[in-house]
């Protein structure tokens, strides 16, 4: 057998199989290509497509002339649905896995071949181990040297939305790259470094991006991470050629995303890649000359972490905290986003329900909002279809739960306890469920003690309306005691709430017995609210705040 799978041989069964590979892939597949998005508006813009199919991750479009495909989450699905009719394709295919498998049995037949006779090296050919870090990049491969270009970018301020302070505070910066000459000549000296610094999510990027439309200069974009390598020296080296090649295209601007991937405060964990990377970035930026007309603008969403030289004068001078958007900001956000479609949804009450939501997320909300839509035939999207999606764009898609009889019972008067509270005590929410939960966060820059108790006690509602009425604790508690805690030490620990500034946390737990003792005395009284209320929600499930207040009050 080894005698005839000679050399002429093992080509010649090695070649039927890629042959076969690519009969099967010609058979299987039709010819699709991929397209960037610039391409895709072009074809959208002029009506090519007569007919778009989510398949999966990606979206396959039709003209009457080719097929394409592009990334699904890189494009606006709604503006796409306006234009030509799109369809959802759940169907699997077996095609990939047919190419694997022959793709796998013609890689195992050439390594059985060619294999072992590979193995046998001369002792020439080994390089020594202690190669010069500056010659990797010739010998490994992915390591070789590569051609730093800028982009340009098309987004401008008017592009992002509820950034107001940001605009403003970034507003000089964009001058100064517009007209240098100008600070030149009055002896100002712009700031080198502009650090953003916010959760994830609320358009640090995007901003990077905007200041660099706006002055129309060069963006050189690198992630922190892309600084750090397993070989000593060559994040220092790849720092020098960013640095370098920015100030061939001067005035630009540099973008390091996530810098606390290289710029962690040093000492905690020795790490000399990291720490030699660093200390090119800082030397850099100290060398920058007045006149050099480079802006460096960093993101992170861990400030606290990052090295304190890294933050002195003469680096990132300038600090902009990105915060998540307020109401007016996120109704601003979705308004950009809703633009194009076709909608019936109040803005307003639909930014007033999305607290917590990042930029990022608000925008994914809106496109998922769109799919449900045309998965369930509907031609607007309209309210039900951001309810229905909204959970899982901040939580991700949860199992249904399903309840017995009686568990559907417990429930309801849990939750109808809470929200007899919440309209009592005045705490806002949007909704009451029997399958999840429905107090919003409250926004307030400075908040009451009063407003805390109140909130403390429609957390703590549910679990003493169970043991008032069924004189027994469900393990349906467990959330909202966890809120409850947290919100008793934080008033006793942070806000000085309790006997004092220096109150023990026992004071913590004297706050959620008066709170229990309070709610013992009202549910009692209140029995025939709370009953009331759970058989309504026992037949509806949901019910809006309006609902649960026109109850209470025909009680009263």
């Amino acid at each position: 057998m080894r005698r005839w799978l000679n050399k002429r041989n093992s080509i010649t069964l090695i070649a039927t199989l890629m042959l076969l590979i690519l009969s099967a892939v010609a058979y299987l597949h039709q010819p699709v290509q991929n397209i960037d998005y610039n391409t895709y508006k072009e074809l959208l813009q002029k009506d090519l497509f007569t007919k778009a199919t989510i398949v999966g991750n990606k979206v396959v479009l039709s003209t009457n002339d080719a097929t394409y495909a592009i990334i699904r989450s890189g494009i606006d699905i709604g503006e796409l649905l306006h234009k030509v009719p799109v369809e959802i394709d759940d169907s699997e295919k077996l095609t990939d896995l047919w190419v694997l498998l022959l793709s796998l049995t013609a890689f195992i037949l050439f390594f059985i071949l060619f294999g072992k006779r590979r193995t046998v090296e001369k002792p020439s050919d080994i390089q020594n181990h202690h190669t010069p870090s500056e010659a990797l990049p010739e010998m490994i491969p992915g390591l070789k040297n590569r051609e730093i270009k800028p982009v340009t970018s098309d987004i401008t301020f008017a592009d992002v939305a509820g950034i107001e302070e940001v605009k403003e505070e970034l507003g000089e910066i964009v001058d100064f790259l517009k007209n240098p000459q100008k600070y030149h000549a009055f002896g100002v000296k712009m700031p080198k470094g502009v650090l953003l610094a916010g959760p994830p999510g609320v358009g640090k990027t995007l901003i990077a991006r905007a200041v660099a439309g706006e002055a129309g200069v060069p963006f050189f974009y690198q992630s922190g991470s892309e600084f750090v390598q397993i070989y000593v020296g060559m994040g220092a080296k790849r720092v020098r050629e960013l640095f370098a090649a920015a100030k061939q295209y001067a005035p630009a601007i540099i973008f390091i995303d996530e810098i606390d991937a290289v710029g962690k405060a040093r000492g905690t964990g020795r790490n000399d890649e990291r720490e030699s990377t660093l200390n090119q970035l800082l030397t850099q930026m100290d060398g920058f000359e007045e006149s050099s007309n480079i802006v460096v603008i960093a993101a992170t969403n861990q400030y606290d972490s990052l090295d304190n030289a890294l933050l002195r004068a003469g680096r990132f001078d300038r600090r902009v905290f990105v915060s998540l958007p307020g109401i007016q900001e996120r109704e601003a956000i979705l308004s950009v986003h809703l633009k194009g479609k076709h909608y019936d949804v109040d803005i307003a009450a639909l930014a007033k329900a999305t607290v917590g939501f990042s930029g990022a997320a608000l925008s994914t909300l809106v496109n998922e909002a769109a799919i449900h839509a045309l998965r369930h035939q509907h031609t607007t999207i309209t309210m039900e279809d951001f309810d229905a999606v909204k959970a899982k764009v901040l939580l991700g898609k949860k199992k249904l739960l399903t309840f017995t009889p009686y568990e559907k019972e417990i429930q309801a008067t849990y939750q109808a306890a809470r929200a007899l509270c919440a309209c009592w005590y005045e705490v806002d929410f949007e909704k009451v469920s029997i399958l999840n939960g429905f107090l919003m966060e409250m926004e307030h820059e400075i908040t009451s003690k009063t407003r805390l108790q109140a909130k403390l006690k429609v957390y703590l509602a549910g679990y003493v309306a169970s043991e008032l009425y069924y004189h027994e604790i469900f393990t349906n508690c467990a959330e909202d005691i966890r809120k409850a805690k947290k919100i008793a030490e934080e008033m006793v620990q942070v806000y000085a709430m309790g006997d004092g500034i220096y109150a023990a946390a026992i004071d913590s737990a004297s706050l959620i017995d008066e709170a229990i003792e309070d709610l013992e005395e009202f549910l009692h009284k209140m029995q025939p609210a709370v009953e009331n209320l759970k058989q309504r929600l026992m037949e509806k499930e949901v019910m809006s705040r309006e609902e649960v207040g026109a109850l209470v009050d025909a009680f009263l």
